[in-house]
Order: C-alpha cells, then structure tokens, then sequence
C-alpha cells in the first residue's frame, strides 16, 4: 500500500472528544508533528475526521 504523511497544523484545544481521540489514535501530540501511516481505509476515515486539523502529503 502506499504510505501518507500527516502534520497536525492547528491545536486539538477546544475540539470534540472525539475529534482529540481521532488525533491521539493518528500518533499526533503535539503542533506541527509528522507521521507516517499506510494509507489504508481506517487511517482515511480518521484523516476526513480531523481533515480541518491536519495536512496530507502522499510519499
């Protein structure tokens, strides 16, 4: 499969629960961290959850 780079660009402060979940589920703690994750139908659903948070590069 292939591999997606996801950066955290705005804070998880003020969000839903669930929304700060999404985010510590996807490996994100902290601004402006990078994680790679096999593009995969899950992670996907996770990223359009949190898509207004965060920012998707394809490798």
């Amino acid at each position: 499969m292939a591999k997606i780079r996801i950066k955290q660009t705005k804070s998880g402060i003020n969000r839903t629960e669930r929304q700060k979940r999404t985010l510590q589920a996807l490996g994100l703690t902290k601004m402006q961290q990078v994680v790679e994750k096999e593009a995969n139908p899950q992670i996907n659903g996770m990223i359009a959850k949190v898509a207004h948070l965060v920012t998707v590069e394809n490798i």
